[in-house]
Formats: C-alpha cells, sequence, structure tokens
C-alpha cells in the first residue's frame, strides 16, 4: 500500500526522532483513502489480539501521525478513542481538549510509524501518570527492526530494519545532499 500511494519515500530525510535516513514512510497518503485505513486497523487489532488478556476501554495515540490509525483501530476493537498533543512549552505529551483517562482503565498506544519508540513511549508515560494500565502498543510500521523497546509488548503489522543515522554521522549529509522534513513536526 505504502509503494502504490507513492508514501514509500527515498531520499534524505530528517525525522521527527532527530535521526536521518534514506527511507520515509508518509503514511498520511496511505491512511488518506478510508478502506487503506480500515483495513490496516482491522490487520492491526487483529495482531492486538494475542497481546490482550482483555478488551481495552480506550486506544489512543499521539497526534498527528497516529489519529487516523488509532480511531480506525478503537473502531475495530469496539472502544473509544483519545488522542495526546505535545504541550508546546515541555515538549510532553499531554491530554487535553477534555479527555482524561480513569484511574486503572485498560488502554492501546497505537501509532503509524515507530522509529526509536519516543512519541509511543510519550504517550504510556502519559497514561501511566494519569493511572492508566497501558496494555500493548501496536504500528502500522516498525522501522526499527523490532529494536524499539516501549516497555510493553508491540506489535507491527511490518517490521523493517531502515537505517537511521545520527546527523553528525549521516553518510547522506558528508555527500552534502540537502536532509528534508516531510512530516508533521519540526525535527
Amino acid at each position: 500500500m505504502f509503494r502504490a500511494t507513492g508514501a514509500y519515500l527515498q531520499g534524505h530525510f530528517r525525522l521527527s526522532s532527530g535521526l536521518h535516513s534514506g527511507a520515509y514512510f508518509q503514511s498520511a497518503l496511505v491512511l488518506q483513502r478510508p478502506a487503506a485505513a480500515e483495513k490496516l486497523a482491522r490487520l492491526l487489532a487483529q495482531a492486538l489480539q494475542p497481546l490482550l488478556a482483555s478488551k481495552p476501554a480506550t486506544v489512543v495515540s499521539p497526534a498527528l501521525g497516529g489519529l487516523i490509525i488509532g480511531h480506525e483501530v478503537a473502531r475495530a476493537l469496539g472502544c473509544r478513542f483519545l488522542f495526546t498533543e505535545r504541550d508546546p512549552e515541555t515538549r510532553k505529551m499531554v491530554l487535553r481538549r477534555g479527555f482524561s483517562v480513569n484511574p486503572g482503565e485498560a488502554t492501546v498506544v497505537v501509532e503509524d510509524v515507530i522509529t526509536t519508540g519516543g512519541s509511543t513511549q510519550d504517550v504510556i508515560d502519559t497514561l501511566t501518570a494519569a493511572g492508566a494500565r497501558v496494555l500493548a502498543a501496536a504500528s502500522i510500521v516498525d522501522r526499527s527492526g523490532g529494536q524499539a523497546d516501549v516497555g510493553v509488548p508491540r506489535v507491527a503489522l511490518v517490521t523493517l530494519a531502515v537505517p537511521n543515522h545520527k546527523p553528525d554521522e549521516c553518510p547522506l549529509c558528508q555527500q552534502g545532499i540537502p536532509a528534508v522534513k516531510p512530516g508533521s513536526r519540526p525535527a
């Protein structure tokens, strides 16, 4: 789906994590199609089932990239959906817009793409601090080759070992190729 919609990009990219890479997954180009979003969400919900002892009450995603897929996974699981946003001053994920979770509430975190697991971990930390129980995490794409550890069981529809580099060690930078930031969040 990513290749067919032009959502798998190759070049020199500055990722939200601050790392550089020769590959980028622009999920919005896939998820703009409701049928594709529904199919991916149904597959993610199925992949999550073995990790869940009980049905979660809530799916939570980080804005902006996780919104559509998180909403659709919540629909597939038959539960509610919330999202977190980065506080502009502290850069920490927060529940806003009147969203809240109850102590002990069973939650699942859903993201579009994981590179380091940083955004997913931030959401997990926010939920845990609010008293929720995070049962598992899921993403459409895991760029870490399965190495990203977010402290809870995690699944992805596809796991790839996509090379990422610190900016000062990036071979594309060393070749003088300018990095672009195609995503929604400044690196």
